[in-house]
């Protein structure tokens, strides 16, 4: 019996296991000044690396300035948040943007999970604020999917952030669990309880305790929820329970257009209530 659960374990770890995509060191193509970009390497949970761009603030901000931490999702990277920065940085802010453990460049790891997602966000915070150009008291997260329920986590933990964009998170991983197990055509009496139940001992915490509908109502900094309408990973109602679990209601709630992968969607009009919300959080003058 102990033979067949190590070989269940095993087989739980591959059928899991996050994709590992690469990426250039430096970044191609983006819109801002290579100077004022390079890479880092963090001391993560346990002695790793963790690999991340530092953006510092534009030259029209006052010093020290206002920071982010920016996270991807599952199976994703550092590069994949880029997009976002040339607007954030014009905001004024000074940016990380990390690879997670076990992504892109950074250690790899036996096995990732929400909670370690979270790890690496407070890792990422903790070097921000050693920054001589950043402002240790005007911090804020902005993830991706799991990385949005990560820094969603980090925030319940690091009361000094005052700011949350949390970009397609979905409400509860029992729930991700469970489409998953139908996905893979696992009955959900057996094996799909032991699976759930296996996985929470894994990754050492209740789907309870890090669910983000729990974490968003433990938050006490603003946060603001942007979905995809046509999210077929993550349904726009996520976004919905998420905003009344956080008590600011559906007007914490912004509506993209398109899917998961909020890239095409985000519109000239999205940017500037992100904006705006950054602005009035972390008390940003305008440019």
């Amino acid at each position: 019996m102990n033979l067949l659960k190590a070989l269940a374990h095993r087989a739980l770890l591959w059928g899991l296991r996050a994709p590992r995509l690469a990426h250039p060191v430096m970044p191609e193509g983006l819109a801002l000044p290579g100077q004022q970009i390079r890479p880092v390497w963090i001391e993560g949970e346990g002695g790793s690396q963790l690999f991340g761009w530092f953006i510092a603030p534009p030259a029209h901000q006052a010093l020290p300035a206002p920071a982010a931490v920016l996270m991807h999702g599952w199976g994703a990277h550092a590069g994949l948040m880029l997009p976002a920065a040339p607007w954030l940085h014009e905001a004024g802010l000074a940016l990380l943007v990390l690879d997670a453990r076990g992504h892109g460049l950074s250690s790899a790891v036996d096995f990732q999970s929400l909670p370690r997602f979270a790890q690496d966000v407070e890792a990422g915070l903790a070097w921000l604020r050693q920054q001589p150009e950043v402002d240790a008291s005007r911090l804020a997260l902005i993830g991706h999917s799991v990385g949005a329920g990560a820094v969603l986590l980090s925030a319940t933990r690091q009361p000094d952030v005052r700011a949350v964009i949390s970009l397609s998170a979905f409400a509860h991983p029992a729930e991700i669990m469970q489409r998953w197990l139908i996905e893979m055509r696992i009955p959900t009496r057996w094996p799909g309880r032991w699976i759930l139940s296996h996985v929470q001992e894994v990754i050492g915490a209740r789907f309870d305790d890090i669910a983000p509908l729990r974490s968003a109502a433990a938050v006490s900094c603003p946060i603001l929820f942007v979905h995809g309408q046509d999210d077929e990973t993550v349904p726009f109602t996520d976004a919905l329970r998420l905003a009344q679990a956080s008590g600011a209601g559906e007007g914490a709630c912004m509506a993209v257009p398109g899917g998961h992968d909020l890239t095409v969607g985000l519109g000239p009009d999205h940017v500037q209530r992100m904006t705006r919300f950054l602005r009035s959080s972390l008390q940003l003058s305008p440019a």
